[in-house]
């Protein structure tokens, strides 16, 4: 007999492994981004932080966003979940407090995975990032996940890509998938033409995963992003028997 135990107080139900924060956006989100469920093969939860709107975040860096995100975080907690990870690469800026302030693992950035890439490359060898906003990102969120100014970075936009910045930046509404895999497509192009010594891309924004496989396909190389992340998390907090045969 297996005896199971009640979460806490306010936990109703179970099951739900993974904990997403999401910004306060307005647009479609397809599979493979994170803000779609039936992106991962294993149920999460969501959480929006309601006063984390695209421009207070990335364009204003908004500090007082700080508690909203923390509050988020614990109520997601409370619900049980066994991680907590974020939808936008930009929360790198909140990730050591947060992370203080819950007692469940926290990943609230793609960029968390930097150091680990760095490692497996040869020496001589860039990481190439591909962000929503290259005006936006700066070296502060880079140090708040523990990216030292020694990692060989290459750092390409999709701000000037009409389509993306339509869709996703200005949340217009509407978001045609085709153009936008062609847009990053071509951003990721020009990244590896002017950079031949760049060994893996990685992916901040959580919009991007879906067309992970055909920058991959373009590329050749490895592609990490947002999933690659969240689905390395849960193997490591749900655990599963082994089943098989000598």
């Amino acid at each position: 007999m297996t005896l199971y135990h009640a979460g806490n107080r306010t936990q109703s139900w179970y099951g739900e492994s993974i904990g997403i924060l999401t910004l306060n956006a307005r647009y479609p989100c397809i599979p493979g981004n994170v803000a779609n469920a039936s992106t991962f093969p294993f149920p999460v939860r969501y959480r929006v932080v309601k006063e984390a709107s695209i421009d207070r975040l990335l364009k204003k860096k908004d500090k007082s966003l700080l508690q909203p995100f923390i509050d988020a975080a614990l109520e997601l907690q409370e619900e049980g979940v066994k991680a907590i990870t974020g939808a936008c690469g930009f929360m790198a800026l909140f990730q050591r407090e947060v992370s203080d302030a819950v007692s469940i693992p926290v990943f609230l950035s793609s960029l968390l995975q930097i150091p680990f890439i760095y490692r497996t490359l040869k020496r001589g060898q860039k990481i190439g990032v591909i962000t929503a906003d290259s005006t936006a990102l700066t070296a502060e969120h880079f140090v708040s996940v523990g990216v030292d100014e020694g990692i060989p970075l290459v750092i390409k936009g999709m701000e000037d890509q009409r389509e993306f910045r339509e869709a996703v930046l200005e949340e217009k509404g509407t978001l045609d998938s085709g153009l936008i895999e062609k847009e990053v497509i071509g951003v990721a192009r020009s990244l590896l033409r002017e950079n031949p010594e760049t060994g893996a891309i990685l992916l901040e924004c959580s919009d991007l995963p879906p067309y992970a496989m055909a920058i991959q396909r373009e590329s050749g190389l490895p592609i990490f992003d947002f999933v690659t992340m969240i689905q390395y998390v849960h193997s490591a907090v749900v655990r599963y028997r082994f089943h098989g045969f000598v």
